[in-house]
């Protein structure tokens, strides 16, 4: 979608201002009809992660979440480190503050979790940087579409953390070596992973039959990937967020940002 956007796009700005017009008032058109969509769904978005959780429990039961706790920590603690860096980003590069920013995310980041698919909650997220982050829109609309298709770090972590999970499940001894074409290949793999609820597992196969490790294990993982899921699509659009406000200090087109910011932020 994002590569076909861009033939599209960059066709039309060699076109005359009267003949763009038109595509250009049709794509803002669609873009405000999504934006209304989606603050309709947004209502209902506390309801639907009740039910979510509530119909995962029933399915799979308490006891699985016990036998892999420490596995779902260590994936969970690592997502949290990955978050913290991405606030500390936003302190050092834009001067702003941590907690004010997570308030002003806070409704990508529940959609997003209620989710788990980076690709549902790009509207909202082009949104929010437009009017709550005071970023321009020239960035957003580059730095959302492409951040939802290639930026999984949250997906890269938890892929990274499986494999090593595997690995030592089979009682597999990993060399440096091992290590280092593991990441590389993570890496690279997360950036092919789709945007939908259990992508990352679907590319996680492909990555452990690289690395030589069996996929059966991949059974136990699928019952706790929805939970695993919420949590890492919430990192990546928080890291989406982020990289828009370190390129809008950079190549942004709005020398007021920080007024912006400070209005529109509770």
């Amino acid at each position: 979608v994002v590569i076909f956007t861009i033939i599209i796009g960059v066709p039309i700005t060699q076109l005359r201002v009267e003949t763009a017009r038109p595509i250009i008032r049709f794509s803002e058109a669609i873009q405000k009809i999504c934006m209304i969509i989606v603050s309709w769904a947004m209502m209902l978005v506390p309801y639907a992660v009740f039910g979510l959780i509530a119909a995962l429990l029933s399915r799979t039961g308490v006891e699985i979440f016990f036998g892999l706790s420490y596995y779902m920590a260590v994936v969970i603690l690592g997502l949290a480190i990955l978050m913290t860096f991405y606030l500390l980003l936003v302190w050092i590069v834009n001067k702003k503050s941590p907690l004010t920013f997570l308030r002003a995310i806070r409704e990508p980041q529940l959609l997003a979790f209620s989710t788990a698919s980076s690709a549902a909650v790009m509207p909202l997220s082009m949104k929010t940087a437009d009017e709550r982050l005071g970023v321009s829109s020239n960035v957003s609309d580059f730095v959302i579409p492409v951040g939802a298709t290639i930026n999984m770090d949250g997906t890269a972590l938890f892929q990274c953390v499986t494999t090593l999970f595997m690995a030592q499940a089979y009682g597999m001894d990993l060399s440096i070596v091992n290590l280092v074409l593991i990441t590389v290949t993570v890496v690279a793999a997360s950036i092919g992973t789709p945007a939908i609820p259990g992508g990352g597992v679907i590319v996680l196969a492909s990555v452990l039959q690289s690395a030589g490790i069996p996929l059966d294990g991949l059974i136990i993982i699928i019952g706790i990937d929805r939970i695993l899921g919420m949590f890492r699509t919430t990192v990546n659009v928080t890291g989406d967020l982020t990289a828009c406000l370190v390129f809008d200090k950079f190549y942004g087109l709005m020398p007021n940002n920080d007024a912006v910011v400070e209005e529109v932020m509770p």
